[in-house]
Order: C-alpha cells, then sequence, then structure tokens
C-alpha cells in the first residue's frame, strides 16, 4: 500500500481535485437548474407545474449512467444527423451536465420543500405590502427557505460526489476511474481500491459533520 502511495500518491491527489472540481460545477449549474423547476412546481401556473413535474419526474427515472452516455455519445451523434460534424463534447463537458441534470431534478425537490415550508403568510403580507411575487419570493421567502435548505443541499453535494465515480464509464478521469487504471498497472486491487475508498471517506465523513454542524446551528437559530 505504501508503495503504491509512493508512486502513484501525486495521480491520485490530482484525480480526487477532479473529482470535486467535477462536484462543484455540477453543483452550481444544479442550483441554477433546482432553482428555475422549484419556482415554476410553486407558481400558480398550470403549464409552468407541468413542465416543472415532467423534467423532475422524467430525469430522476433515468439512470445517471444511461443519461451520462446519452449526452456523451447520443446528443453528439443526434447532432451530427442534422449535417454538424465536428461537434463533441469532453468528458469533463459531458459529466458537468449529466450530474447537473441529475442533481437539479433532486434540487429542485429541495428547493420546492423549502419554500413550501415557509409560511404562506409571509408571502401575502409581503404582497400585501406591495411587492410584487418575485420581489416577495427574492426577499422575503427564498432568504427564509434558505436556512431549511443548507443541509439538504450539503446532503445533495455528498450524493454528488458519490456519483462521479459513475462518469468513469465516459473515461473522466476521477477518482474511480484513476483506482482502475492504477489497480491494472500494480496488479494490487486490494490495496489500491482501499486507498481510493479511504480517499473519498475522508471528503465524505467531513462533508457530513459539516452538514449535521450547521444543521445544529440551523436548528438552534429558529
Amino acid at each position: 500500500m505504501i508503495s503504491i502511495v509512493q508512486t502513484y500518491g501525486s495521480m491520485l491527489l490530482s484525480a480526487l481535485g477532479k473529482t470535486l472540481l467535477l462536484t462543484l460545477l455540477s453543483l452550481v449549474f444544479a442550483m441554477i437548474i433546482g432553482m428555475i423547476f422549484a419556482l415554476m412546481n410553486v407558481g400558480k401556473n398550470r403549464a409552468f407545474n407541468l413542465i416543472g413535474t415532467v423534467y423532475v419526474d422524467a430525469v430522476r427515472g433515468v439512470p445517471l449512467i444511461v443519461l451520462a452516455y446519452f449526452i456523451y455519445f447520443g446528443v453528439p451523434a443526434g447532432i451530427k444527423m442534422i449535417g454538424i460534424q465536428d461537434f463533441r463534447l469532453t468528458a469533463l463537458q459531458a459529466g458537468t451536465i449529466a450530474l447537473a441534470m441529475n442533481c437539479g431534478a433532486y434540487m429542485a425537490e429541495i428547493i420546492r420543500a423549502g419554500i413550501e415550508s415557509v409560511d404562506r403568510g409571509q408571502m401575502e403580507a409581503s404582497r400585501s405590502l406591495g411587492l410584487t411575487y418575485g420581489k416577495s419570493m427574492r426577499l422575503v421567502v427564498l432568504p427564509q427557505a434558505i436556512r431549511t435548505m443548507i443541509p439538504s443541499i450539503i446532503n445533495q453535494f455528498i450524493i454528488t460526489l458519490k456519483d462521479t465515480s459513475i462518469l468513469s464509464v465516459i473515461g473522466f478521469p476521477e477518482l474511480t476511474n484513476m483506482g482502475k487504471t492504477i489497480s491494472g498497472n500494480t496488479f494490487k486491487s486490494l490495496e489500491t481500491w482501499a486507498i481510493v475508498g479511504i480517499m473519498y471517506m475522508i471528503v465524505i465523513v467531513t462533508l457530513s459533520k459539516v452538514a449535521k454542524r450547521i444543521e445544529r446551528r440551523v436548528n438552534r437559530g429558529r
């Protein structure tokens, strides 16, 4: 195990950095996607409600690995069919899109639940003071909802971090993919996967502790 760390330690740390980068990028875009579809779902427009519901149900109903294959292989193939021959997606681009879409569907439900946890009287009071629906949502409802959502958002970050391992199937050089490479080069599967598992565990346990601490602070602040 020590020899693997000495020889491949820098490669493993680089792969972990790429894993965290992919996770952060995906979460940023997922927050935007989640906010858009959550607002569609909590609004009174039935057409928007339908669009938001269809997106959430459709994306959550497709395994992430299938979504990754579709975006990495299917989308370029579809674009080539309409005459654009040079279009390609890198593994990072396809992985970010796949994870953001997948995480965004779950984030939409987190944000929707957070908004609905705020007493409806808050919206009614702000509207009675002359604020528009958009300003009431932005200035009154969302700031209160965010406090409730933070622990769930951190937990979703952890889930997304673990889901990055699936993207090894499209060749993205994240931590699991690097583990496969090292295992194949050294023929030391036990030691290699033990090291990879420990690296994941350190990051995920740290984030879990942060989530629990934030949740306790939020609960005390209510």
